[in-house]
C-alpha cells in the first residue's frame, strides 16, 4: 500500500499524479473490489473534526489525494512530506485522456441540471473516443440511491465521477459502491463546474504561488466562510496540533 500521514486525524497519501494514473489502471484492470477515491484539501479535514461520519470514511477510503496546497504546507509542520498537489480538477481531464486511449468508460454523476451533460461533451471533444456511459444530476439524497444505482450500474462505467461536493459526495460513495460495482469512484466537488465553463479556475499564476483561493474569493465572494476555514481556521489547528506533541 501506499505511504500515507496523518494530518489531524485524516489520512492522506503520499502520491504524485502519475502514481495515481497508474493506481486507478490496476484497479481498472483488477475490477474488484471497488475502490473509492478522495481529493482532501484543507476543508476536508477541517469539515473531519467535528463530522465523525465523514472521518472515518475518509480513513477508509482505498487513496486520498493532496488535493490543496495547504496540505502539503501542514505535512512539512509535523516533519513529513507529501509529493506534490494533486488536484481533482486536473485529474478530471488526466483520466478522460487515460480513458480515450484505453477504451474506459467514465460516468459523470452530480452538479446542477445539465452540467454534467455539458462537461462530459466537453471532454469527448477535446479526448476524441471518450466513451461518456452517461451524466447525470441526479441527487445524493437517500430516497434516490437505489433508482440511481441502477442507473448507474446499467451502463457499466469504469469510472465513476461524482460531483455532489464534500462530504455528501464522499458519503454518498461510501454508501453505495458495493453497489455500484464500479472500479473507481472519485468524488470532484465542483470540478464538473470547471469542465463546463461555467466557473473559470484561477489562473496558473495563482495555482503555483498557492493563492487559488485568493482567486476563488475574488469571483466568489459567497465562499468567504469555506475560505476562512481552508486558509485561517485551518493552520491554527495545525499549529495548535504541533504544539500539543
Amino acid at each position: 500500500m501506499f505511504p500515507s500521514i496523518f494530518l489531524l486525524d485524516v489520512r492522506i497519501h503520499a502520491l504524485t499524479i502519475a502514481q495515481t494514473l497508474a493506481w486507478v489502471a490496476q484497479a481498472i484492470e483488477t475490477r474488484t473490489p471497488p475502490r473509492q477515491l478522495c481529493t482532501a484539501n484543507p476543508e476536508f479535514v477541517m469539515e473531519a473534526q467535528h463530522n465523525a461520519d465523514f472521518r472515518a470514511v475518509l480513513n477508509a477510503a482505498d487513496v486520498v489525494l493532496p488535493d490543496g496546497v495547504g496540505l502539503l504546507w501542514a505535512a512539512r509542520q509535523f516533519g513529513a512530506q507529501l509529493p506534490e498537489r494533486v488536484a481533482g480538477s486536473d485529474l478530471i481531464y488526466l483520466l478522460a485522456e487515460q480513458a480515450a486511449q484505453r477504451g474506459w468508460r467514465m460516468y459523470l454523476l452530480g452538479a446542477a441540471e445539465g452540467v454534467a451533460q455539458r462537461a462530459a461533451e466537453l471532454l469527448q471533444a477535446r479526448y476524441p473516443g471518450l466513451v461518456i456511459a452517461g451524466a447525470f444530476a441526479g441527487s445524493p439524497h437517500r430516497a434516490e440511491e437505489a433508482a440511481l444505482v441502477a442507473r448507474i450500474t446499467a451502463t457499466r462505467p469504469d469510472i465513476l465521477l461524482v460531483a455532489y461536493g464534500a462530504p455528501a459526495q464522499d458519503l454518498w460513495i461510501a454508501r453505495n459502491k458495493l453497489a455500484l460495482g464500479v472500479p473507481v469512484s472519485m468524488g470532484v466537488g465542483g470540478a464538473f463546474d470547471f469542465v463546463a465553463g461555467i466557473t473559470p479556475r484561477a489562473p496558473v499564476q495563482f495555482q503555483r504561488l498557492g493563492l487559488e483561493w485568493l482567486y476563488r474569493l475574488w469571483r466568489q465572494p459567497w465562499r468567504l466562510r469555506r475560505i476562512f476555514t481552508a486558509v485561517v481556521r485551518f493552520p491554527l489547528a495545525v499549529w495548535a496540533a504541533r504544539r500539543t506533541r
